[in-house]
């Protein structure tokens, strides 16, 4: 849908900000399109998903195309998301990676991209062998993926990239690490649930794990978890007595509800029981303490090992977990019936302990009253009520009553591609990828979801007939490759994505490959190199060629030739020799000379590449040897001129109309030697020529030379005068 913008100002469409009626007010979205002004045109079409694409172009100036050899950018297309809740604040999943942090992403996915698919070929042709249905069937596929999935994963984040300080404080709650992105939690969510087979015993331990990495993106209205920690972090520097503050007690119930056990443990170390400069007796207070904060730091973990950082007691085996889960549950409830509780005198002490020992026993209404996000009771849940689940048991439909529970606004697509996953539905899982994370991370992700999952493998690589034949996988491919070869930064790297569809794939990557400019020789290359790559021989001869007629026509003959010459083009070349054809037939003295010889020069030394090219270069040995013979240069010069002279008279590929011209230029070396320098074998040869040159004439498509008048009779009267003389040498 093109249009024309409107003529105010900086914007692109103008928009008061006051609409008539508040209520149907559009949403504004600023797009940063990073064209200079003037905008001359804009186009607006669909893309995959709630993926808007606005092509910004500016209005072609000559003087910038011919002075600046068409380097200036001519445009940027751009890709809007329009998904719910878009608006003002909608784009906070594309703002979170800047524009150079994504080049950085897409340029450094491609070797694992690539390496994966030569993996993939090889085990396919494997599997063709050994008569398997898909390539899912090999034992190592899933690891291949496993590796290209952590390869990916590395480039999107490092949590733990951020260098530890040198001096750490002692009433830090969270620690400082680099900030998430939607994109690395979204993958690493994939990864967990498709991919990593050794994580299906305890799959529920690493979603924990998920959770505390990246609970401070799963809403920005409603609190989390990390919201109520971080809050009460900035409210602890001026707090006295902790056990005196409810948001103390409620964030120790939050962080121990999603299982976060080392930071409760530490938070329970700032109680002000174990301070040593205490008035009142609170032994008893400060053993209860440290019995939850025990209690805490030993609760059984499903899982091979745990972190330095992390709390519990490792289980490997799920028959180890049972009971070491139920000695440790018997050891909550004993303190939960301890009579020590009458004597705790601190009564916040005595509700906010109780409390945490309800939720290790697996309180409904105290989970559900500590945490804030559906995902942290659903969490909750696992951890405390149904410790003994295995896979995606139930998964789905606990799902939906903690969300009936605790619904919340999904502001980047985690929980609803969480929400896709525990369905078990792939449709979903893309359609999320696509409506939140773009073309980037659909393309890249489809390895994951089909990788242990054969309605998911099937139900990409089907060929469809209303996608033109191709599959939903080459459609997600070829969009993103679309994206790439949008921007000047990153469209080499498209034709690894288009290599990879085989039905038109090849066909785009021609035309992206042609439609490169031509103005740069160091552009030309690279897309030669290309070419080279991709085996696509043709489309680089004909890139040469269409280099070489533009440098012609504007005037850079010598790189204009060279391009022919690659390309082998000899028709243009033998064009070129009909244009010097039309130059050559003047006299040594003619300025032209050097221009067209020159440009001979860079014809090269193979005179039969192109055929009138032999004749030219045969002419120029014959035009620099007369110049010396003129100037007297050296004694030998003029014999060899007329050598040269000889071999071009005799020679077919000479045309006839320069042999007047030929012989004219040596009219003054005949003239000017006391003795012959042609035999009279050599002179009647001449003569011959002259007389056939003098028949020619007479016949209508005779071509005429330019020469005075008087030509043929000097050049006639010179070769009778040498005749006489060599007749006379020779008596």
């Amino acid at each position: 849908m093109p249009g024309m913008p409107a003529d105010s100002g900086s914007a692109i469409v103008p928009f008061s900000g006051e609409p008539k009626h508040a209520a149907s007010a559009p949403p504004v979205r600023p797009i940063r399109h990073g064209v200079p002004p003037p905008i001359s045109r804009v186009y607006i079409s669909w893309s995959s998903g709630n993926l808007l694409q606005v092509a910004c172009l500016r209005p072609p100036s000559p003087e910038e195309g011919a002075g600046r050899g068409g380097e200036e950018v001519g445009g940027r297309v751009v890709e809007v998301n329009l998904g719910v809740g878009a608006g003002n604040g909608s784009t906070e999943v594309e703002e979170e990676v800047d524009e150079a942090e994504m080049r950085r992403i897409e340029y450094g996915s491609v070797p694992a991209f690539a390496l994966l698919q030569s993996r993939k070929n090889a085990l396919a042709e494997a599997a063709a062998m050994q008569h398997m249905h898909s390539v899912s069937e090999h034992a190592e596929w899933w690891q291949y993926v496993l590796e290209y999935s952590k390869t990916i994963g590395n480039l999107l984040g490092n949590q733990d990239s951020l260098p530890a300080l040198m001096i750490e404080d002692p009433r830090a709650i969270l620690k400082v690490r680099e900030k998430p992105t939607s994109l690395k939690a979204a993958w690493e969510l994939l990864e967990i649930f498709y991919v990593d087979k050794e994580l299906h015993s305890w799959l529920l331990e690493r979603l924990v794990d998920w959770l505390a990495d990246y609970d401070s993106l799963l809403t920005k209205t409603d609190g989390t978890v990390y919201c109520k920690l971080n809050n009460f972090q900035k409210k602890l520097i001026n707090l006295q007595i902790v056990e005196n503050d409810d948001d103390y007690w409620n964030g120790l119930s939050a962080a121990l509800s999603v299982g976060w056990l080392d930071v409760v443990v530490n938070m329970l170390r700032f109680h002000g029981s174990y301070q040593l400069d205490q008035m009142d007796n609170r032994e008893t207070e400060n053993g209860l303490v440290e019995a939850v904060a025990v209690l805490v730091s030993t609760m059984p973990r499903m899982r091979p090992d745990l972190p330095k950082s992390k709390l519990g007691q490792c289980c490997k085996t799920r028959p180890d977990f049972i009971k070491a889960w139920e000695k440790w549950r018997g050891q909550v409830s004993k303190l939960e019936c301890s009579a020590f509780w009458i004597q705790c005198s601190h009564q916040k002490t005595r509700d906010g302990l109780k409390n945490l020992l309800h939720i290790m026993m697996g309180n409904i209404k105290d989970l559900t009253a500590a945490t804030s996000h559906w995902l942290e009771l659903f969490a909750s849940h696992f951890l405390y009520i149904r410790p003994f689940t295995v896979g995606f048991e139930g998964m789905h439909h606990l799902a939906q009553k903690c969300i009936q529970l605790k619904p919340s606004f999904d502001a980047n697509g985690l929980t609803g591609l969480l929400n896709g996953i525990l369905s078990e539905n792939p449709e979903v899982v893309l359609a999320e990828c696509t409506k939140k994370f773009g073309p980037w991370m659909v393309t890249h992700c489809m390895e994951l979801l089909a990788a242990d999952n054969d309605y998911a493998d099937i139900m990409l690589h089907e060929e469809r007939p209303n996608f033109g034949g191709i599959s939903i996988e080459e459609l997600h491919r070829l969009v993103y490759a679309q994206v790439l070869c949008s921007h000047s930064l990153t469209w080499q790297i498209a034709p690894t994505y288009l290599s990879s569809c085989l039905n038109q794939g090849l066909g785009l990557l021609e035309i992206l490959l042609l439609k490169q400019p031509i103005q740069d020789n160091r552009l030309v290359l690279k897309t030669l190199e290309l070419c080279r790559l991709y085996e696509l021989e043709n489309v680089g001869t004909n890139i040469m060629k269409i280099a070489g007629i533009y440098h012609w026509k504007h005037g850079r003959k010598g790189t204009g030739v060279y391009w022919f010459q690659q390309a082998h083009d000899k028709v243009r070349l033998d064009r070129i020799a009909q244009q010097l054809f039309e130059r050559i037939g003047k006299s040594v003295a003619d300025d032209n000379f050097k221009q067209w010889e020159g440009l001979l020069e860079l014809l090269g030394s193979d005179i039969g590449s192109a055929g009138g090219l032999e004749f030219l270069h045969r002419y120029r040995d014959f035009k620099r040897s007369l110049q010396q013979a003129l100037e007297g240069r050296t004694g030998e010069a003029a014999r060899q001129t007329v050598e040269f002279l000889i071999q071009l008279m005799r020679n077919p590929c000479t045309p006839q109309r320069f042999w007047l011209p030929l012989l004219h230029d040596s009219v003054k070396l005949l003239n000017c030697k006391p003795r012959p320098l042609l035999n009279v074998a050599e002179t009647t040869l001449l003569l011959n020529k002259l007389q056939e040159l003098s028949m020619a004439k007479l016949r209508p498509d005779f071509c005429s030379n330019h020469l005075p008048s008087h030509a043929l009779s000097s050049v006639r009267l010179a070769l009778g005068s040498n005749l006489a003389r060599a007749i006379l040498e020779e008596a």
